[in-house]
């Protein structure tokens, strides 16, 4: 693979890393009756301004299917070299699902539109969490099978990943119980959209550094053969670090 295309691929992380976390704040923030406090990240894609949210889960998605695409190139052979890139291409899957099948109302939103019955989704509601739970599943997991390989020769590495692997899933988990105690009546409003939005923040931040560091050449136990970047006006040859 052309080292120019590489780089691309590499760069097609940083890019979702850096699109998704971003449009999702600023749109929820500006949303008339959204609240980042209360409200998931998926319910941005209904309502007004659906379509921004469709639009960014999409093409935040194929992003990211193409950085697990550059990062099984990247690392090329060894541990987490098969299945990081294939837990990130199900995280990927389900970001571009979630985009397309948009959820059910919920907690008030969009406005003047009722929820299901307690308890009950509709068939696009069912779809819309079958992959969301592929998205933070797959990125929780893929830090976690990654985190050895990233941090061969540099311990704080397996410390960052892995640590952003709990994070991930212990946000999502948590965001699912503060809805349930919010629809329960129990705690009102409850956090579970800050909760979700820290876990997508969280991995995505992870999915960025990643991509940087990749990009800077550094490929844990690769090879010395194949360029990944550039520096300065030559090609970088990975190097492990």
């Amino acid at each position: 693979m052309p080292p120019r295309t590489l780089k691309a691929l590499l760069g097609s992380g940083v890019a979702a890393g850096v699109l998704v976390p971003v449009v999702l704040w600023a749109d929820g923030a500006t949303r008339p009756g959204y609240s980042l406090w209360h409200h998931g990240a998926s319910q941005l894609g209904t309502g007004e301004r659906g379509w921004l949210q469709t639009a960014n889960f999409v093409l935040g998605g194929l992003l990211l299917l193409a950085f697990a695409a550059g990062l099984r190139r990247a690392l090329r052979g060894g541990r987490g070299a098969t299945w990081g890139p294939i837990l990130l291409a199900a995280a990927a899957a389900g970001m571009v699902v979630a985009g397309l099948v948009p959820t059910d109302p919920a907690l008030g939103y969009p406005p003047g539109q009722s929820a299901p019955a307690t308890g009950a989704l509709t068939t696009d509601g069912v779809i819309h969490q079958a992959a969301g739970f592929a998205l933070f599943a797959g990125l929780s997991a893929a830090a976690f099978v990654l985190a050895s390989r990233l941090g061969q020769h540099v311990r704080a590495w397996v410390v960052y990943s892995r640590l952003s692997g709990a994070l991930i899933i212990g946000f999502a988990f948590a965001a699912g119980i503060a809805y349930r105690l919010d629809t329960l009546g129990l705690w009102r409003p409850a956090p579970a959209g800050l909760l979700e939005h820290l876990s997508l923040l969280t991995g995505f931040s992870w999915i960025i550094a990643v991509g940087v560091r990749l990009l800077r050449g550094h490929v844990p136990g690769a090879p010395s053969t194949s360029p990944v970047g550039a520096q300065g006006s030559g090609p970088v040859r990975p190097q492990a670090g």
